[in-house]
């Protein structure tokens, strides 16, 4: 479904020298109290193999990690069944000295070291294994021995003690999200506090990392405003929505003064978003959105107003910023996901851009991140991933240049037997550029393959990219090439591109689909007789129109966790909250418009085999989209194959649920396609 917009109501001169063994060795680092299993994936496929879904669906060792400011510890977050925890190492001894969880259905979603030895942490909540996960607007804080645990701020904060603000001898209802570490202050931060409710106004606070303490620094002139500080700890930028859905930008030139409107996206037909500033805070960087083409990177000259253009792909958006890791965060480059992830910087001569692009060199192929460093620049976290490798961790020695494999997100998986995948490029019928990923099954010749198209969700402002995606090799491994397609709307490629797929559920968003699989069979790609379409959320609802609308192309149609009746759809945004009603009619359509294109009026243009599943507990897609949807195809005498998990939401936690749902779609696959089943 729209998972973006429901979230969006919320928020060149080598080094020199020995680069040491970067190599991922034989053996493995093992995280005492961290249960790393070892098992061996092989993605080769051999006729009739049956696959081991097991390895595809285990979760990673842990999801992130950062390296304290002094480098004596290490922080990571590390996925358990139905919660995500928080776990500090001594980086030498590799010995767990704290560790922090919420509980079941509560996720560590970031955490910032805020001085040597002080981990900040954000929390999600988070009902499926699609769901984006929902931020919960609270703060933890964590000493990395595993003392002074403490709530500070959100909706758990109880009595008058840290985190809260008594109005009228009541707790006030808040939410907070950080804005500024603050590196030259070991105490404070910056923090957003939203109030509870549809459409409140934000407040800059400077909080206690200890106490949860709160100061008042600033109020926002527009309604869900986010905020941008400056280097020295100012607020100065506030940005977010009115009630028209439209955004609007405010500058400040210092602490008390006015919010001047520096841009209204009525007037300019643009949003702009601050993005940091300068290390002389004179040259303020904003990602401004463009007329035609991709966002461009711009520096703002706070004195005059002058905007330059400093930074922009021709074909894609920034999908992040480069940031300097000296504590300030100046904004050195962006990364641009244009077929394979590449990076550009501001200044070629800058320190840790320097160091990036030589540790790029060092990994060909693969993407490099520099995720964390010391305070002092002498050692760096560096992450290195590809579409056949999960991510692999490196603690780089700056002065010495040398690089020790620290540990790797799925040991089990051997990026030697995956499947790449390849960037491609078509034209839909109307000669819009799409931009999508091809993975076809290894040691294969790449043609006359049986295809899976496969939609993602959204729609709008999400996209695929490359980089590793269990179900993608999962499929592969079956003997399927897979055709992902970043169809019109999707984000990534500019404002234009995504608002022309405004309105367009089942319409030109579907055609993009139909116009990538037509492309797939031209080019020799698919066997024209063993194409199945297949996706979840909006996917699934792409699956089920592509099925009615397209008579003869697919053999078959998959949807798990779908939409299929828009008004139903539509009424249940309304109910949600106004702002998620209107935006649901400017982007799905007119309520009168909606059941002509929803495919639980078109069970009787259906052919193929269909098969459906849904979590009992989804609040994103409702379980009754799936109940109706079979409910008409069996009337209409359609085969359908349905299953429900009662107890799951917008995907599926459980890793016995994971693996029945697999086992169950392959074996479907198997069927109308003949490829490998499960063991």
């Amino acid at each position: 479904m729209h998972e973006d917009a429901v979230e969006g109501w919320r928020h060149y001169n080598a080094w020199g020298g020995d680069m040491g063994n970067w190599n991922r060795p034989a053996t493995t680092v093992v995280l005492t109290g961290i249960c790393i299993a070892l098992a061996s994936v092989s993605a080769a496929v051999q006729a009739g193999a049956p696959i081991d879904v097991g390895a595809f669906i285990r979760k990673d060792a842990f999801t992130d990690i950062k390296l304290s400011p002094d480098g004596k510890y290490l922080a990571a977050t590390v996925q358990q069944e139905d919660r995500t925890a928080l776990v500090v190492l001594d980086r030498q001894e590799i010995r767990i000295t704290g560790s922090m969880s919420l509980g079941r259905h509560n996720h560590v979603a970031d955490f910032w070291w805020v001085n040597a030895e002080r981990v900040l942490f954000s929390v999600a909540q988070k009902f499926g294994a699609l769901d984006s996960p929902q931020m919960t607007g609270e703060l933890f804080a964590m000493s990395a021995d595993g003392t002074n645990k403490e709530n500070l701020l959100g909706y758990r904060v109880e009595g008058a003690g840290p985190g809260t603000r008594i109005q009228q001898k009541k707790v006030e209802a808040v939410a907070g999200y950080l804005v500024d570490t603050l590196p030259e202050d070991d105490r404070n931060v910056i923090v957003m506090v939203r109030p509870f409710g549809d459409l409140t106004y934000t407040r800059a606070e400077k909080m206690d990392v200890y106490t949860g303490r709160r100061v008042l620094l600033a109020r926002s002139p527009v309604p869900e405003a986010e905020f941008v500080s400056d280097g020295a700890g100012t607020v100065r930028f506030a940005y977010g929505i009115t009630s028209e859905n439209v955004n609007r930008l405010y500058y400040r030139a210092g602490e008390h003064q006015e919010w001047d409107l520096i841009n209204d996206e009525r007037m300019s037909q643009r949003i702009e978003v601050p993005v940091g500033f300068s290390a002389d805070q004179k040259t303020a960087y904003l990602r401004v959105e463009q007329a035609q083409g991709s966002d461009a990177m711009v520096a703002l000259d706070v004195a005059s107003g002058k905007r330059t253009e400093v930074l922009r792909n021709p074909n894609v958006d920034p999908a992040d910023i480069l940031r300097s890791h000296d504590g300030k965060g100046v904004p050195m480059g962006a990364v641009f996901f244009d077929g394979k992830p590449t990076f550009s910087l501001l200044d070629k001569e800058q320190a840790d851009g320097r160091l990036l692009r030589s540790l790029q060199q060092a990994f060909p192929g693969e993407f490099v991140e520099i995720t964390s460093m010391t305070r002092d620049g002498t050692l760096a976290l560096v992450e290195v991933s590809s579409d056949v490798n999960p991510g692999d961790f490196y603690v780089f020695d700056v002065p010495a240049k040398k690089m020790n494999y620290l540990l790797s997100r799925r040991e089990w998986v051997d990026p030697e037997q995956l499947a790449p995948m390849a960037p491609v490029q078509l034209k839909a019928r109307d000669g819009l550029v799409l931009h999508g990923y091809l993975t076809v099954p290894k040691g294969s010749s790449g043609k006359g393959l049986p295809l899976i198209i496969h939609p993602h969700g959204g729609p709008y402002g999400v996209r695929d990219v490359w980089g590793f995606n269990s179900e993608v090799q999962l499929l592969a491994s079956a003997g399927y090439a897979v055709l992902q397609v970043n169809y019109r709307g999707s984000g990534g490629y500019g404002r234009n591109f995504q608002q022309v797929g405004a309105r367009q559920w089942g319409g030109t968003m579907q055609d993009d689909l139909t116009d990538a699989t037509r492309w797939a069979i031209k080019e020799g790609i698919a066997d024209p007789g063993k194409i199945c379409i297949y996706g979840a959320s909006y996917g699934a609802y792409a699956a089920l129109m592509g099925a009615a609308k397209e008579a003869g192309l697919y053999r078959c149609a998959a949807g798990n966790v779908g939409v299929y009746d828009l008004p139903m759809m539509q009424q249940q945004d309304a109910s949600d909250s106004r702002n998620l009603g209107l935006w649901s009619r400017d982007w799905v359509g007119e309520p009168s418009t909606l059941a002509a294109v929803s495919p639980v009026n078109m069970s009787n243009r259906i052919k193929v085999p269909v098969f459906l599943a849904a979590g009992g507990e989804d609040e994103v897609a409702p379980v009754e989209h799936t109940e109706i949807m079979e409910r008409k195809l069996k009337a209409a005498g359609v085969p359908v194959e349905a299953v429900y998990y009662r107890t799951e939401g917008h995907g599926y936690y459980k890793e016995e649920n994971q693996r029945d749902y697999y086992t169950k779609l392959l074996a479907f696959f198997s069927r109308h396609l003949g490829g490998a089943t499960a063991k």
